[in-house]
């Protein structure tokens, strides 16, 4: 397994995120194989880092309806 530079990666916040600083999610793109995931109001905590092929799948089940209640 490799190891990723966590302190290198450019992170990007989620459009859903709110802005009184509540439900932000960040993610990087600087990866063609995972996605690392991040909860930008604690920045320096865990990271979740999945499979790209996985995180795109769950991106377009949610866009499409297919997890919601």
């Amino acid at each position: 397994m490799r190891s990723i530079d966590l302190s290198v990666i450019n992170w990007r916040k989620s459009s859903y995120s709110n802005s009184d600083g509540g439900a932000c999610v960040e993610v990087s793109d600087d990866f063609a194989a995972v996605v690392p995931v991040r909860d930008s109001k604690v920045p320096h905590g865990p990271v979740l880092v999945f499979p790209a092929g996985g995180w795109n799948s769950f991106v377009s089940a949610i866009g499409n309806g297919q997890l919601s209640d």
